[in-house]
């Protein structure tokens, strides 16, 4: 026999359906607040920090967590994968068992397939700077800079394909949709320039890397955090004055304008959406007259131009390196003007073949680095030297990356390496971090890291703090869950802080 007393009637239902929508809502608001104690902990013993963001000025600056060691960033990202191998990462075991197999590597299967012998580098290593650092023919203006640079040699990826692994090291995830470490930054940071984007993406005359706007994007950061991607050779268009219109019809016009949005945007108060779209529109017109003149150039000296190897035209190495030295030139000039953010790419996503246009260089590795050395090598030592020269350094990081590195073996049948995820190279020069000196350590042929090893999340932990960010508790409360760059990983290296 059922007891009735247990059993719902209507005016039961109606009181409980009610208590449960008011619970909802309260938890809906304690959760806009911050106030929940779940998402109040983003790491152990730590409380987020979720930067309070001005719709209408959105890139505003905005108070480090603690004090900072740079204030911008300057990334070089290499598409397509260098390889440490024939760069930085010298082995003279390597070179001593050139053309045999790779001690416990007889059986291995990489991304392409089987593995050849271990296969020294066409390129020789020398001695470089007062430090005597063992750099490769292949990058020699580099090389020279050798006593400005911070070398970390135990970095490891997750996966050995291109496009998750430019994600990887751009935003920390090898999906997409997640913020770029440039959206990070300028979520935290805002911006210096009221002019300029705050965060710019350079993209390889050649054409986008293979995760295209993965690599600036903002992910599900507001959007106003996208980098804006343009280059030397290809600015920004739509920003001249229309042939037939006047200067000061176009000025009047933009005081109307101005008026008009003030004037909705009272009428609408809090109406967060409208105030960001006047925000960029108010930046697109301040940059009708930034952008030619920060892309614009013809004032440069010609001795800063052929420093950089823009004046070499003719042969392929000559015209992609003058290409590239001009988006050099052009992140300097950024970077002098207070952009936040500036990433450069060297090398595109594949265009004419595999390895033609970025440095996935599996079949014939050497032919395609003589290309790709000399193009990266001259323009990016000039860049390093011309921001010390002009005290840039002083408040830049500059950080060079790739995606993962390449294998100390060449592939079976071929002339070139395959990927490499489980050791390579990146190196960090400028503000915040030691200079000369060298981090971690791959094994005797550059294959794996076996001492120090440093993670994506590391790498990105150690950055954001130079930046007087805590990676722990820079965050975004996204679908539930408390985002960071770092997800719930991440150290700061500090040993290799200054």
């Amino acid at each position: 026999m059922i007891d009735s007393r247990h059993l719902l009637d209507r005016r039961n239902f109606l009181s409980h359906t009610a208590n449960g929508l008011g619970g909802v809502a309260l938890a809906s608001l304690l959760s806009r607040d911050g106030l929940l104690a779940a998402e109040r902990e983003s790491a152990p013993g730590k409380t987020p920090i979720r930067p309070v963001i001005d719709s209408a000025s959105p890139h505003a600056p905005r108070k480090p967590h603690f004090a900072p060691r740079a204030h911008q960033v300057l990334m070089i990202f290499c598409s397509g994968a260098i390889s440490q191998v024939d760069t930085f990462d010298y082995k003279p075991e390597l070179i001593k068992r050139h053309g045999q197999p790779m001690p416990g590597g007889e059986k291995l299967i990489t991304f392409q397939g089987q593995q050849g012998n271990l296969t020294r580098s066409p390129w020789e290593f020398k001695p470089r700077g007062q430090c005597g650092k063992m750099v490769s023919e292949l990058v020699p203006h580099l090389g020279e800079l050798a006593d400005e640079m911070c070398f970390i040699h135990s970095m490891v990826g997750k996966t050995n394909t291109h496009g998750p692994g430019e994600n990887y090291m751009c935003t920390g995830f090898t999906l997409d949709g997640f913020p770029s470490a440039g959206a990070w930054t300028t979520y935290g940071l805002g911006s210096e320039t009221e002019d300029l984007p705050a965060y710019v993406a350079i993209p390889d005359v050649r054409g986008t890397p293979q995760s295209s706007v993965n690599c600036w994007g903002p992910g599900f950061l507001p959007a106003a955090f996208q980098g804006t991607a343009f280059n030397a050779a290809k600015p920004l268009g739509n920003l001249a004055i229309p042939e037939g219109i006047a200067k000061s019809t176009d000025q009047a016009t933009r005081a109307f304008l101005e008026r008009q949005n003030r004037r909705h945007l009272r009428a609408y108060e809090g109406d967060s959406e409208l105030a960001a779209r006047i925000a960029s529109y108010q930046l697109a017109a301040r940059m009708q007259m930034s952008i030619p003149e920060v892309t614009d150039l013809s004032r440069e000296p010609a001795r800063v131009m052929r420093d950089y190897g823009v004046d070499g035209a003719g042969n392929r190495v000559a015209t992609l390196r003058s290409a590239y030295g001009r988006n050099c030139i052009l992140a300097r000039r950024l970077i002098e003007k207070g952009v936040r953010f500036v990433q450069l790419f060297n090398g595109a996503y594949q265009t004419g073949g595999e390895g033609v246009s970025n440095w996935d260089g599996h079949k014939s590795l050497e032919k395609q680095y003589s290309v790709h050395g000399p193009v990266l090598d001259q323009p990016t030592a000039a860049l390093l030297r011309d921001l010390k020269t002009r005290g840039l350094l002083e408040r830049t990081l500059v950080v060079f990356c790739s995606e993962f590195g390449r294998m100390p073996t060449f592939q079976k049948g071929a002339s070139g390496r395959d990927h490499n995820p489980s050791g390579f190279t990146t190196w960090l020069a400028g503000a915040g971090v030691k200079a000369p000196f060298s981090y971690g350590a791959t094994d005797d042929f550059s294959y794996k890291s076996v001492q120090d090893t440093v993670t994506v999340y590391d790498f990105y932990a150690t950055i954001l703090h130079i930046l007087g960010l805590d990676h722990e508790r820079l965050s975004f409360y996204h679908n539930g869950i408390e985002r960071r760059l770092t997800d719930v990983h991440g150290h700061v290296v500090k040993d290799v802080l200054s």
